[in-house]
């Protein structure tokens, strides 16, 4: 059942199916050489994190639009700014290790490739949710970042952004090794406003990206 959930998922993240296309069960079952069971199942998952959603002419891989994107980075700029001011006042010392950790991987992380750059980044941040010590800010945050799947082009690839993010980043993580939980909400909350800006430059620009 899981295998399927894997497949599908994928293959709806990398644009094998685009958006708006109908998921068929039979079809599915077929391509994926099951029974419908574990595609129905792998749908309902898949319809919980936010990359399917029921159309009138049964589920559909979820649609975009500027305004979906406001309302991720709404609630994820809101979440990522408590999260880091949580870390800050509950961090311990291997929490503080893992988060260096990650950051000297982003740092020394090939620009040359999209997908990696994309992936550091996002070990970063989950290295600070961890730290929060708050398990339903983990959960959340997840939640939001496999919505934000969909949108594949990362805004780490705009001209100086990159740079750019390795500078807030290494703030951020100052601001939670010292404890300021006050600064580190605010450098938070700065630093996603800009990648929600950057998105909707992004989806302006091009719409499939």
């Amino acid at each position: 059942m899981s295998e399927v959930y894997d497949r599908l998922r994928g293959e709806i993240v990398d644009g094998t199916f685009e958006t708006g296309a109908q998921l068929v069960e039979l079809a599915l079952a077929e391509r994926y050489g099951t029974s419908r069971t574990p595609v129905r199942e792998a749908l309902r998952r898949l319809e919980q994190d936010g990359l399917v959603e029921r159309g009138d002419r049964g589920m559909r891989v979820r649609t975009r639009s500027p305004e979906e994107i406001l309302e991720i980075y709404e609630v994820r700029i809101s979440l990522e700014a408590t999260a880091a001011s949580a870390a800050a006042q509950r961090h311990s010392e291997f929490d503080l290790i893992r988060i260096r950790r990650a950051q000297a991987a982003m740092d020394s992380t090939s620009t040359d490739d999209p997908a990696a750059m994309a992936a550091a980044n996002r070990a970063v941040h989950e290295a600070i949710w961890v730290a929060s010590h708050n398990g339903t800010i983990v959960d959340l945050l997840t939640r939001l970042n496999n919505h934000l799947t969909r949108y594949p082009a990362t805004t780490l690839k705009v001209q100086g952004r990159w740079a750019e993010a390795l500078d807030e980043h290494r703030a951020l993580i100052d601001a939670i090794e010292q404890r300021d939980a006050a600064r580190a909400h605010d450098l938070a909350r700065d630093h996603m406003t800009k990648a929600r800006d950057l998105r909707l430059q992004i989806y302006r620009e091009d719409p499939t990206a």
